[in-house]
């Protein structure tokens, strides 16, 4: 099996098995968005839901985040991973999409990278989920799952690479859910350790399979 055709059959089953994916950060708005993306950052998204909710009732918008100071955001994120300089970055944030991009959430990755705390992945998650540009963000499921079913080579050894081969081998009209499906998978079956190959629809062909594998 070469490469387009790995490719093809991944994407195939995952059409199948996972039409319908989004994002499981709750969100009313792109700056709530932002913000849980950021909060997701080395944290579970689960955490991050059960944070929000009290977040976003006190700044459901750049412009009430943006009257904050830092000390006022962190008793609302104590329980998520680097609290204080998320709490100061988040305010940071906020007071920058006010000042330079008129209270909106900026739409392009180089105006997304300006704000602090937001790292290329975070960008582009928001591009992806909020503006839905055809992009994909490589955290560290995204980056174990292509590796593991063989979609990038082993000189892929970066995000930025990974999302490199990755944005140069999946069609357009599949990019805004393969993050999703890549994520989703190295979540809840592909896992760090002790990956659920009993329960993987894509077992049949990963590369486990070829003789001399190292999975």
């Amino acid at each position: 099996m070469n490469k387009r055709e790995r490719y093809e059959a991944v994407l195939a089953r995952f059409r199948r098995e996972m039409p319908v994916v989004e994002s499981e950060l709750r969100h009313e708005n792109r700056f709530q968005l932002l913000v849980a993306v950021v909060l997701s950052a080395q944290c579970t998204d689960k955490r991050v839901n059960l944070v929000t909710p009290k977040l976003f009732e006190r700044f459901p918008t750049a412009e009430a985040m943006a009257k904050a100071e830092a000390e006022e955001v962190l008793p609302l994120i104590s329980s998520i991973s680097y609290p204080n300089s998320k709490a100061r970055h988040l305010v940071d944030a906020a007071r920058m999409i006010v000042r330079d991009f008129g209270g909106e959430v900026p739409e392009e990755r180089d105006e997304l990278m300006r704000l602090p705390g937001v790292g290329r992945k975070t960008a582009n998650v928001v591009q992806a989920v909020g503006f839905g540009k055809l992009t994909i963000a490589v955290d560290t499921h995204v980056y174990r799952v292509s590796h593991r079913l063989g979609l990038v080579r082993k000189t892929a050894d970066t995000p930025i690479k990974v999302e490199n081969e990755l944005m140069g081998n999946i069609p357009p009209e599949d990019l805004p859910r393969a993050h999703h499906w890549l994520l989703l998978h190295g979540r809840y079956v592909c896992t760090s350790q002790r990956p659920k190959c009993n329960k993987c629809f894509l077992e049949y062909i990963c590369p486990k399979r070829l003789e001399n594998s190292k999975l």
